[in-house]
């Protein structure tokens, strides 16, 4: 269960910059993790992760991806990956504006529940430096309960390659399932040499995503380093 916003802010530059006949094209990532944070917590118990994505984007801005991730929760529900499959459309509203919509399928093959569930999702950026998310689900992380999850997110160019990234985050969710919770990130990124990059992240989470997610929320650093395609 992997944030796209930023995936979503990248996508958005890289389709304003290239001609309508260039953008029909697919492209990718692998990514090696120290750990899987997905809202605050922990999907893989603190440790590392295998990530890969591939992504169809064709002219008119509708686009199809896939991604993919280990996992292993607490307790063990025999889910040993996810697979996201999302749809949807990005494009230039104006200027210095940008959207994407989407609709996203969680898959958790193997899993000894039913684990699977969608989310539809819609991005607003200004000048590829803020943005701001609103996810929803009537079957959250499949509870069967309603969950809407907010995000407002800033990234910030340093020079020769370096740039800082943060979000602050809120998912509601209903009080039958579980509280409402309040998480946080503050990462900074280095693209040292085409196509790679490092990313060094520290997430926070309050106290009601712990009691929520037992030993696998609260604060936690994680190492990643990918590389484009």
């Amino acid at each position: 269960m992997r944030c796209k916003s930023y995936l979503a802010v990248t996508g958005l530059a890289l389709l304003s910059a290239l001609p309508l006949t260039a953008r029909a094209q697919f492209s990718g990532s692998l990514t090696l993790a120290s750990d899987y944070v997905w809202r605050g917590a922990s999907q893989t118990r603190e440790r590392p992760a295998l990530q890969g994505d591939l992504r169809y984007t064709h002219g008119s801005g509708f686009y199809a991806s896939v991604w993919g991730s280990n996992v292993k929760y607490r307790p063990d529900n025999g889910a040993a990956s996810e697979f996201d499959l999302a749809a949807g459309w990005s494009g230039a509203l104006a200027e210095d504006w940008g959207a994407d919509l989407y609709v996203q399928r969680y898959q958790y093959p193997g899993s000894d529940i039913g684990l699977n569930w969608n989310e539809v999702t819609g991005v607003l950026s200004w000048r590829e430096r803020v943005w701001a998310s609103a996810s929803h689900s009537s079957n959250a992380m499949a509870s069967k309960t309603r969950g809407s999850y907010l995000t407002l997110g800033l990234r910030q160019p340093l020079g020769q390659g370096w740039r800082l990234e943060g979000t602050l985050s809120r998912y509601l969710l209903q009080s039958r399932y579980a509280d409402s919770y309040t998480s946080g990130s503050l990462g900074l990124a280095w693209a040292f040499k085409a196509p790679l990059e490092a990313r060094l992240t520290l997430h926070a989470t309050d106290s009601a995503a712990r009691r929520l997610f037992p030993e696998m929320a609260g604060t936690r650093v994680v190492l990643s380093l990918q590389a484009g395609f």
